[in-house]
């Protein structure tokens, strides 16, 4: 096998972060990078990020809490393009199960599908392949939580309960509702 140069192997892990459009392990990118050198696809993805961090004001690498790397536009952009996004990354009903598992954890899959019907299993699916739930077994009942790449992902800093907070808050700014109770029949049928 012929050796790969710096600049090929740099090149051939761009393309990798960029078309992947999901965080991939340091192994994906020892294989991608075709310097079969974990130390050496280090080295280049550390000077990749120098590099992105002077070149780009929106996009970013970062390394994720599970030892991941990914491309991504930094969550402060995140509403300035989302009418220009061609596609999200979740499928609304999706998005509406795990909304629904951050303002209710830590929540039981046996309440999730009473409430959102039995569709949620391949939301639960979907969610955990991206890492953005995880679960704990309590008897017969898998009980879930979103993880730390969910509030990196989204730009959530603070713990839950400020999160709580802050997505009743805008559930409340987006009703128009102005007392507490009506805000919560809102928030009911969201549900």
């Amino acid at each position: 096998m012929a050796k790969i140069d710096i600049s090929e192997a740099t090149a051939r892990i761009e393309a990798a972060l960029y078309s992947s459009g999901r965080p991939l392990k340091i192994e994906d990118l020892v294989r991608a990078s075709g310097t079969e050198s974990r130390t050496k696809t280090y080295e280049i993805l550390t000077n990749l990020t120098k590099k992105t961090k002077s070149a780009f004001k929106a996009i970013e690498i970062t390394t994720l809490p599970d030892g991941s790397y990914v491309l991504q536009l930094k969550p402060e952009y995140s509403s300035t393009i989302r009418r220009y996004a061609s596609k999200p990354i979740l499928p609304k009903a999706t998005l509406k199960t795990l909304s629904y598992i951050a303002y209710q954890q830590p929540v039981s899959s046996k309440h999730l599908v009473e409430v959102r019907g039995s569709g949620v299993y391949a939301h639960l699916k979907e969610l955990r392949q991206l890492d953005f739930i995880s679960h704990q077994n309590v008897g017969r009942l898998k009980i879930y939580t979103t993880t730390e790449k969910f509030q990196k992902y989204f730009g959530i800093q603070g713990d839950v309960d400020s999160l709580k907070q802050r997505l009743f808050k805008k559930v409340r700014k987006t009703a128009g509702v102005s007392s507490d109770s009506t805000a919560e029949k809102v928030t009911a049928q969201i549900r």
